[in-house]
């Protein structure tokens, strides 16, 4: 299933912050990048944050995952999850027919 993870800064990052977890957060985003769990990734334009495309068995398994990144578990980043699918309402031009 797919589930966008919209994280939100719930606190700011100092630069002292930032050294310290930046260094683990950039690997562990990117090993679940490979892992194919993360399948896109953006930087928010509206305020901090990230959104995350998810390729995951459950909203639940998306939430653990999420949660066991530095800056999730730190209280830094927190997590809104969306679970998306095909837009259904196209199957009723196909009964048309």
């Amino acid at each position: 299933m797919k589930v966008f993870a919209i994280g939100s800064a719930l606190k700011p990052i100092t630069d002292e912050l930032r050294k310290e977890m930046m260094p683990k957060e950039v690997p562990d985003t990117l090993r679940l990048y490979l892992d194919g769990k993360i399948e896109q990734f953006w930087f928010r334009d509206d305020k901090p944050g990230v959104v995350f495309l998810m390729n995951v068995d459950s909203v639940e398994q998306a939430k653990a995952t999420i949660n066991a990144l530095p800056l999730a578990a730190g209280g830094i980043l927190g997590f809104e999850m969306i679970p998306v699918g095909p837009l259904k309402p196209l199957g009723l031009l196909l009964q048309s027919r």
